[in-house]
């Protein structure tokens, strides 16, 4: 029992941390990083996703991936954009995300979808802002169906956004290739792409049947 109240604390926590960073960021989140759209729309593509099938953005912040989403699986599919931070959803919201996705305000850990219902997951940036990366990619495992694609993005490479903040490049960085194959391998997911570019990240990973 004690230990069950520990994880709730460390979530709540976690929760806290998140929300205090992005709700007054939401804002203008969208005008910061407007000409990262294109880059979206071009990961987004490389999923493989038909229509029909049903998408998630995990973490969609303001939602920049939902059109993309939604052009892909067509009308006959389902799209969802989750994030934790209400103030991000209202701004999806006000951009119109919401004419092409249904907005969900939930935990990236605790996904409000039955088992195997996603053909196809999207994360932009998120991996690096949990606090138990495990325990997300095996929660993305449990909602993906057999053959489901995993997409994990960022608009610029890791050595850019290292540079960014004045850091050099982590080998504890969960994203660098010698920790993201094994924690994604052993979580139910099979990589089948890592490219960290100058000017993009994209890993790719297939649910295991």
């Amino acid at each position: 029992m004690f230990a069950r109240f520990a994880e709730l604390a460390a979530a709540r926590a976690g929760h806290t941390a998140i929300r205090a960073f992005f709700t007054p960021r939401a804002g203008t989140w969208e005008a910061r990083f407007a000409d990262d759209q294109p880059a979206y729309a071009r990961a987004v593509g490389r999923m493989g996703l038909r229509p029909g099938q049903t998408a998630a953005d995990v973490g969609c912040g303001t939602g920049r991936a939902l059109p993309a989403l939604r052009e892909a699986v067509g009308a006959g599919g389902a799209v969802f954009g989750v994030d934790l931070t209400a103030a991000m959803l209202r701004s999806a919201a006000h951009e119109h995300r919401d004419d092409t996705a249904s907005l969900l305000l939930a935990d990236a850990c605790r996904l409000p979808f039955a088992d195997g219902a996603l053909d196809g997951l999207f994360t932009a940036g998120l991996l690096n802002h949990l606090p138990d990366p495990r325990s997300a990619v095996r929660e993305w495992a449990r909602v993906g169906s057999p053959g489901a694609t995993l997409a994990l993005f960022h608009p610029s490479g890791r050595a850019e956004r290292a540079a960014r903040h004045g850091r050099p490049l982590s080998p504890d960085d969960v994203l660098a290739a010698d920790n993201l194959r094994p924690l994604l391998e052993t979580s139910g997911w099979r990589t089948t792409c890592y490219e960290d570019a100058a000017e993009y990240f994209l890993t790719l990973a297939v649910r295991e049947p």
